[in-house]
């Protein structure tokens, strides 16, 4: 039995360099185009059998004009950064740079008092383990790139420290193939492929 899941990441909501610590912001006006120029690419994912979002209004309006009409999943919310939610790294590290150094070398520190990378990783990678897995079932799901970012590593059995190696674009697509702890990553040629 395999499921495949192809995880979209969300349409921006600011400019790359004002992107905050979990961030609810809605999309901002180019995120809106963005999404609206990559619809005919990505609205065959469609016709997945089941549809989720990340809980965060970017996610949500990605792919309601995607035209998903996705249910909104608590598991797939962004990693819950503490008291630096809202924050820049850049404001954060004039702030803590000593916390910061630990939150990077170490994926069981949350200096911020909120979710470590390891349990950000390990609560996708739950999720990710009990999708339906009927034999060529399809499911897609629109999150942030960091639940995106989260789910690769967990899925690839990657060390955490991975996880700052992987850049995910909005609007970027990446398929995992498989079921319940083990999982293949399917590139393909376009996106929107399902």
């Amino acid at each position: 039995m395999q499921v495949r899941v192809t995880l979209i990441a969300a349409a921006r909501s600011s400019a790359l360099l004002a992107e905050r610590f979990d961030d609810d912001r809605p999309l901002d006006r180019e995120g809106w185009y963005e999404v609206q120029r990559a619809a005919p690419a990505l609205m065959p994912l469609a016709a997945a059998e089941l549809r989720y979002c990340s809980p965060t209004p970017r996610s949500r309006t990605t792919g309601d004009v995607l035209g998903l009409t996705p249910l909104a999943q608590p598991a797939l919310r962004d990693c819950d950064m503490g008291r630096w939610r809202g924050l820049t790294l850049s404001e954060v590290t004039a702030r803590e740079p000593v916390a910061v150094d630990a939150w990077l070398a170490d994926p069981r520190s949350a200096p911020h008092g909120g979710e470590s990378l390891l349990a950000f990783i390990s609560r996708v990678g739950r999720w990710l383990d009990t999708r339906p897995a009927d034999d060529g079932g399809r499911i897609v799901a629109v999150a942030e790139p960091a639940v995106v970012r989260a789910a690769l590593v967990y899925a690839l059995k990657a060390p955490p420290s991975t996880y700052w190696n992987i850049d995910v674009r909005p609007l970027s697509t990446a398929t995992l193939t498989g079921r319940a702890g083990r999982w293949n990553l399917r590139l393909d040629r376009e996106s929107g492929q399902a």
